[in-house]
């Protein structure tokens, strides 16, 4: 006799190729996408770095001095930083700056 109906479903050996597939594919992709957060957050502390030099920049130009060198006073002027104190995005610290208005480390 033969079987007239039609084959439903997966074979057990089908299943296993698909989960092997599936798990190569996650053993190649997951390291990528994991690391993707660490290279966001470095980036968002170059792009703070870069914005409070240059907001200590303008705050000499306008003041005649440099800002105080944990940046208490620029942090605390609305027109320069309206969102109040930055921290670092990789490590949470706060940033502070040298005598010319550089920011002392977060060289991540």
């Amino acid at each position: 006799m033969k079987n007239t109906h039609p084959r439903r479903g997966l074979s057990l050996l089908e299943l296993l190729a698909c989960v092997t597939i599936l798990a190569v594919l996650v053993t190649v992709v997951a390291p990528r996408v994991s690391t993707g957060g660490g290279i966001a957050k470095e980036r968002a502390c170059s792009v703070n770095r870069e914005v409070i030099e240059v907001q200590s920049a303008l705050w000499k130009r306008s003041k005649g001095v440099w800002p105080q060198g944990d940046l208490s006073d620029v942090f605390a002027s609305p027109e320069h930083f309206p969102e109040g104190q930055l921290r670092c995005p990789v490590d949470g610290s706060l940033y502070k700056i040298d005598d010319s208005g550089r920011v002392i480390g977060h060289n991540h």
